[in-house]
């Protein structure tokens, strides 16, 4: 079997393969941190309710949003779907098809399909690829079954044994006033008792950001809050370049991703009590419907 990778799906899979010892977390360590959480989801949680405000969902977008600009964050940032940005969308789509298709998949049919599902589930972009030309259409297709090849040559086969699952939607906790959560684009393995096997992956087809390796750290603290047990590894898996960038979880990092998410939970009760919100320039500038009326982002671009 292993005769048969190719060296990109080999490397990838020395990254991400499981160590020889078992990893298991030290408990009170856990409990520490879950703990910690709770103390500020209910702090936070009853400052909410005493000011009669809407409960908050943060996901890692928002999460990153208000941390980035608080006045996009705040403000009406209409999103536009293209080309451009639904290829990923229908790229994500199609691999995760491809992922649990039981014959030898056809890259160019799992991307015809995921443009169906898409349109039918009628979320995302599928009102855009509903209306979409021929040629927008044959320029997205090229651009995602791209995607789904580079995957297929260079992420190593997925044991069934490992019990993949796609499009996982985590959340903590289960209700209340300020509820963190996502999707994450694949996870591989359970966890075993107090045993570590989970590994937690996104898959982007842009290049690296270093709010990346954030968003995963992010999940791997939902995760923990969500099951007491954190995941062995998180991984953003770069398509262009066939290549995974691998982080092991440690309480360190836990640590820092509740100093992260507490920071921009904090930040986001503070704007919905009505503290002005603060604008900072950076490379999303470029996109930002506020553009217009911001001097902060003209003078930055």
């Amino acid at each position: 079997m292993v005769a048969d990778l190719t060296p990109a799906q080999l490397r990838n899979l020395d990254l991400l393969r499981r160590a020889d010892e078992p990893i298991v977390f030290d408990r009170d360590a856990i409990e520490s941190l879950t703990t910690e959480m709770h103390d500020v989801v209910e702090h936070l949680s009853g400052r909410l309710q005493a000011a009669g405000m809407a409960d908050i969902f943060l996901n890692k977008t928002r999460i990153a949003g208000v941390l980035g600009c608080e006045a996009r964050y705040v403000g009406d940032d209409s999103f536009e779907w293209n080309v451009a940005t639904a290829t990923g969308t229908v790229a994500h789509r199609a691999i995760e098809l491809g992922i649990n298709w039981r014959d030898e998949p056809v890259p160019a049919e799992l991307v015809d399909i995921a443009i169906e599902l898409i349109i039918a589930d009628g979320r995302g972009p599928a009102v855009w690829l509903g209306s979409a030309s021929p040629a927008e259409r044959a320029d997205l297709r090229g651009g995602a079954t791209d995607a789904v090849v580079k995957f297929i040559e260079t992420f190593p086969p997925i044991d069934p044994r490992s019990r993949p699952v796609v499009e996982s939607s985590i959340r903590w906790p289960v209700r209340g006033p300020i509820v963190f959560g996502g999707k994450v684009d694949l996870v591989l393995g359970v966890a075993a008792g107090a045993e570590s096997r989970k590994v937690v992956i996104d898959l982007k087809t842009g290049a690296t950001r270093a709010e990346h390796l954030d968003d995963l750290r992010f999940y791997a603290l939902v995760e923990t809050l969500r099951t007491g047990v954190p995941p062995r590894k998180v991984a953003s898996f770069y398509l262009a370049a066939g290549n995974a960038v691998v982080e092991d979880v440690t309480v360190d990092l836990l640590r820092s991703a509740i100093r992260r998410t507490v920071d921009a939970a904090v930040a986001a009760v503070e704007l919905a009590e009505g503290r002005a919100a603060t604008t900072t320039p950076g490379a999303m500038c470029r996109w930002c419907a506020l553009q217009a009326e911001c001097d902060t982002g003209s003078a930055y671009l």
